[in-house]
């Protein structure tokens, strides 16, 4: 899919199978991810544009460079949250909203149950996290969401999807790009992406 971007990058590949392994500790699945996340970071950001600016070394000024655009980091409660510190290491000066999203028991569809976002959406460049893209559902929700509150620029950021994520969220949002670092086989019967690494937020928390 044209709006799809694989990160593929031999730390991610060696991270991704501490992550998925079930032994993996709660403690290292967190620092792990931490560091995948700072990965992602560097490649979801590769092409922003830059403004100039005068800089005074100690010998000479030069020219230095700044982001053109506001970047504001939304993750999705609460799994959402175990990328964010990887992607303020390299965006410090980013500003972070939260969205917290459950499933309706007898619609199946998503509903919103808290959101807190950052003012000027829609002049921000909005990086959406959630470590799963399974279904879909809950990521084409957020995404909806988003657009209410005025955001025209958004990127999605998984660790890992299903191709049926893929497809659902890349047909209802065309405009939005996705980046994950795999696509993997299928869902289950649960909706779980397989092979997969389990509910990502449990682990992160300890919640199992």
């Amino acid at each position: 899919m044209k709006n799809l971007t694989i990160i593929d990058h031999p730390l991610i590949r060696r991270d991704l199978s501490v992550l998925r392994n079930r032994r993996t500790d709660n403690h290292l699945f967190r620092t792990t991810l931490r560091r995948v996340a700072s990965v992602m970071a560097f490649h979801v950001t590769s092409d922003l544009a830059l403004t100039t600016e005068r800089v005074a070394t100690p010998l000479e000024t030069t020219t230095g460079y700044v982001l053109r655009d506001d970047i504001v980091i939304v993750p999705v409660l609460r799994a959402g949250l175990g990328l964010v510190d990887g992607f303020l290491d390299f965006l410090p000066d980013a500003r972070v909203g939260h969205i917290g999203l459950y499933r309706n028991e007898k619609t199946l569809e998503p509903v919103e149950y808290y959101s807190k976002f950052p003012r000027s959406l829609g002049k921000s460049l909005v990086l959406l996290l959630d470590p799963m893209l399974a279904t879909g559902g809950s990521g084409s929700a957020a995404i909806a969401f988003l657009k209410q509150k005025g955001a025209t620029k958004i990127r999605f950021v998984t660790l890992l999807a299903a191709p049926e994520g893929v497809r659902r969220v890349a047909s209802r949002h065309p405009d939005v790009r996705i980046f994950s670092c795999v696509v993997d086989r299928k869902l289950n019967a649960r909706g779980y992406i397989v092979p997969g690494l389990g509910d990502a937020g449990d682990r992160i928390f300890g919640t199992e």
